[in-house]
C-alpha cells in the first residue's frame, strides 16, 4: 500500500490487481468512461459487463476511480493519474529491492547491460535540465 495526496487530504491506496491494472489502463486512455466503454475496449473474448462492474465497484473502493451519476447509470474517471501510479509503484520497488536507492537500481541496470552509456548519459541530461 501507499500513500496519495490530493491537496490537504491523504488517500490509503492498495496496489492494482493485472485485471485490475487492465482496466485501469483503459480508465487512464479514455479518462471518463461508463461501464459498457470499458468493456469495449477489452480484448475478446470481452468479459461479462458484471464482471467489469464489479472490478470498477474494488477501483472505487480503493479509491482509483470515482463515479458521478448520469442518468440511470454511473460515469467513472481516475482518481490518480497514471504517472502517480507509476511512479509510486516505481518508489516501493526502490525501497523494496534497491535499499532506497535510485543509484543502487541504475547501478544494477548498467552491471547487467540492460542500460548502455548513451542511455546514461541522456539520463544525466534530463537530471540537469529539470534542475535548472
Amino acid at each position: 500500500m501507499f500513500i496519495f495526496a490530493v491537496g490537504n487530504q491523504c488517500h490509503m491506496k492498495q496496489r492494482l490487481t493485472l485485471k485490475e491494472e487492465e482496466v485501469m489502463n483503459i480508465i487512464w486512455k479514455k479518462g471518463d468512461v461508463f461501464i459498457r466503454d470499458i468493456v469495449a475496449e477489452m480484448p475478446e473474448p470481452k468479459p461479462n459487463y458484471n464482471t467489469v462492474a464489479t472490478q470498477v465497484k474494488f477501483l472505487e473502493e480503493k479509491g482509483f476511480v470515482g463515479r458521478k451519476p448520469m442518468a440511470n447509470s454511473f460515469r467513472y474517471a481516475p482518481s490518480i493519474t497514471e504517472k502517480e501510479y507509476r511512479g509510486s509503484t516505481v518508489g516501493d520497488l526502490v525501497s523494496k529491492y534497491f535499499n532506497n536507492s535510485y543509484t543502487n537500481m541504475v547501478t544494477q541496470f548498467v552491471e547487467e547491460d540492460k542500460m548502455n552509456l548513451d542511455e546514461l548519459k541522456a539520463l544525466i541530461i534530463q537530471i540537469e535540465k529539470n534542475r535548472k
